[in-house]
């Protein structure tokens, strides 16, 4: 087997920001490493509406930065540049760790950025060498995965991590099942099989609310996360955001009686999985629902009429 070629090749560490955070574990221990990616599943967009939070919070100061120019395929997903009687604008892609304080001064890390396309094995190399050069003791990760829940439940996830101890408090939605592989579930892996605690949270997004927004879905990720680390991530400012997403969906959703019909299917099949014992999916429940197709038509051409309520117009998507 080839050798690897040298992980330390395709990032810098800002000498500045590693100060800090050496001064950091000085005082107690190393920061705690948060990540969301995007290129893999995020269904309403609950990682990128995790990392907008805490990324806006402001007062950060970037740690890490990757080359992208090994790890990125321009051409499978182009940069967009902006055109304006000559260009003007090129919206180059980034793949960082930023440093980031919670609500009480406590310092964290932030990856985040696009996946990786090329170079997945070096890239997690690369990551557990910062994992071990500022003493990371946990790393979270969130996204968001379509689900056949209705958005009338409380949000709920799929939780795992590298010792099942990490997630003992969490309810197992699935089996031995086998999905398209992220940068980031290997980085799990591999840290796991390195010694190294990690775990992440898959939040379950309802499938017709997949391709848009829903700030109840970062929340709830963010939630899970400050519980399985002790942050405070300043969670009040998404609240607003997730109550009135939810009234425009509800109000969307008087709007139709096919996809009324809809969500109440879902909510028997997701109440009867919750009264169940020894179920192992959701997917397994026996209720007669639509077909895929059949929901996928009603909703995407109804939704598609509508607007964003985080943006004031457009599509949903």
């Amino acid at each position: 087997m080839e050798s690897m070629l040298d992980p330390r090749d395709i990032y810098d560490v800002d000498v500045d920001a590693a100060a800090r955070v050496d001064d950091a574990a000085r005082r107690g221990v190393g920061p705690i490493l948060l990540h969301a990616l995007h290129g893999f599943v995020d269904a309403g967009q609950a990682g990128q509406i995790a990392v907008d939070h805490l990324a806006g919070a402001g007062g950060g100061q970037r740690l890490v930065t990757f080359d992208v120019d090994q790890l990125v395929d321009y051409r499978s997903r182009r940069p967009v540049m902006t055109f304006d009687s000559g260009w003007t604008h090129y919206d180059a892609p980034q793949l960082v760790v930023d440093l980031l304080e919670d609500a009480q001064g406590v310092p964290y890390l932030l990856l985040h950025g696009v996946e990786p396309d090329a170079q997945w094995e070096r890239w997690v190399a690369a990551v557990r060498q910062v994992v071990e050069r500022f003493d990371v003791p946990l790393v979270v990760g969130v996204h968001g995965i379509p689900m056949g829940v209705p958005h009338t439940r409380p949000v709920s996830v799929t939780a795992h991590a590298t010792r099942s101890d990490l997630v003992a408090d969490h309810t197992s939605f699935f089996g031995n099942v086998q999905v398209p592989g992220s940068a980031s579930a290997l980085l799990e892996l591999r840290l796991g099989e390195s010694g190294h605690d990690a775990m992440g949270f898959a939040v379950h997004v309802p499938h017709y609310l997949a391709q848009s927004p829903f700030p109840a879905a970062g929340l709830a990720g963010l939630r899970h996360v400050e519980r399985a680390t002790g942050l405070d991530l300043g969670l009040g400012a998404l609240e607003p955001a997730a109550a009135e997403s939810l009234r425009e969906i509800e109000r969307q959703v008087e709007g139709s009686t096919e996809v009324a019909a809809v969500v109440q299917a879902l909510e028997e099949q997701y109440d009867a999985f919750t009264r169940s014992v020894g179920r192992t999916s959701l997917l397994a429940q026996a209720t007669d629902l639509p077909t895929a197709e059949e929901i996928g038509a009603e909703l995407e051409r109804f939704l598609a009429e509508q607007t964003d309520p985080l943006d004031g117009g457009g599509p949903t998507g």
